[in-house]
């Protein structure tokens, strides 16, 4: 069927717009309202970190923007705002001295309204997110976006290049490799929060590095028993894979297996727990709601302080632990990212050569 039939047909089985119905609509413009739920469909894809990471992100901007020039943030921004904001909280070395634009006096009145933790430069990696979110904000306002504009792209990209040379990189959190892992969990005793604490911590780690936010969402909808020793966890959502599409390396079922399945099931026998979330706050000796993903970061903290063992400890640490670990076994890197759900391999790649490499001849050369 040619088009001009296709839409000879249709027109004559179309409606006739009545009086009183809403009108028909322009096929070449979008309306407000259409937009608006265009945006809020986009947001509510969005992982809640992600929410709120651009929440947090966007009443700085407008803290910000109100301390400086005295009036709201308006869209669209000017570039000669982007600039200033990247001029106000990038240090750079002047006379042996880390210094920036913003005044003192506005500094310190950020951090004592709680916008700001510290006075001071921010950090590149703080500095590129909030310039992100920004630039996400005008795409999805279909605003002229400051943050493309060539002279802010450069001065970013060489803003970044002079932290580097001071020697600012990104921090990553200490990986909790087995042998601190088996630390944290000789801290777990018989009580329930011991109990769940051991759960928690071979779980994360054993079903593939689990996110904190993966942790904390996890239900016992998710988790199916296949014997004594063993347990499939289908991980329907991941930061990687929002849609829960599975394909190529990636697959929904993870097995815990061994010591992680017996804890998992000492856990739910001792919790009673058969439905909702796996993992509960506990008030003297009482179960809970489910754990909020900072509580499962407060978890891992905790345990490697009463294990004594140093580090940048964080809910992040038990996933970039898996696969170091993982690499020093020489794991092949789709099984990893099979487990990870990890999309890109030069994404686990740091993690993963960093375990290869302990183990390599290279790093023993002079061992007698």
């Amino acid at each position: 069927m040619t088009t001009q039939r296709l839409a000879k047909r249709t027109k004559s089985r179309a409606i006739a717009p009545q009086p009183g119905n809403t009108p028909p609509l322009s096929p070449t413009e979008l309306g407000d309202q259409a937009r608006k739920a265009a945006e809020e469909i986009l947001i509510a894809g969005e992982s809640e970190n992600t929410r709120r990471t651009y929440r947090s992100a966007m009443r700085y901007w407008c803290a910000w923007a109100m301390a400086r020039y005295g009036k709201p943030l308006a869209l669209p921004v000017p570039v000669t705002v982007v600039v200033q904001f990247i001029v106000d909280h990038t240090g750079r070395l002047k006379a042996g001295v880390l210094v920036m634009e913003l005044p003192a006096a506005i500094d310190e009145q950020l951090v004592m309204a709680g916008f700001k933790a510290f006075q001071g430069p921010l950090k590149m990696a703080t500095i590129t997110n909030r310039i992100s979110v920004l630039s996400k904000l005008h795409q999805l306002r279909h605003q002229a976006n400051p943050c493309e504009d060539a002279e802010v792209r450069h001065l970013i990209s060489r803003a970044k290049r002079a932290a580097a040379k001071r020697g600012e990189t990104p921090r990553k959190k200490t990986a909790a490799t087995r042998e601190p892992l088996e630390a944290m969990l000789a801290t777990c005793d018989d009580s329930l929060e011991g109990v769940r604490d051991r759960a928690l911590l071979l779980f994360a780690w054993a079903s593939g590095g689990r996110r904190r936010s993966e942790v904390s969402a996890a239900t016992m909808d998710q988790l199916r028993k296949v014997d004594d020793d063993t347990y499939m966890f289908r991980l329907d959502h991941s930061k990687t894979n929002q849609a829960g599409s599975h394909a190529g390396t990636t697959r929904p079922d993870k097995p815990i297996r061994g010591v992680a399945a017996i804890a998992m099931t000492t856990w739910l026998i001792q919790a009673r727990i058969v439905d909702g979330p796996l993992f509960r706050r506990l008030w003297k000796g009482t179960v809970g709601p489910g754990l909020a993903p900072s509580s499962v970061a407060s978890i891992v903290k905790r345990r490697a302080a009463l294990a004594g063992i140093e580090g940048d400890w964080a809910g992040h640490s038990l996933r970039s632990g898996f696969v170091t670990e993982a690499g020093r076994r020489k794991v092949p890197l789709g099984d990893i990212m099979a487990m990870t759900e990890h999309r890109q391999a030069a994404t686990v790649m740091g993690y993963y050569r960093t375990g290869e490499l302990f183990e390599s001849e290279a790093a023993r050369l002079l061992d007698l």
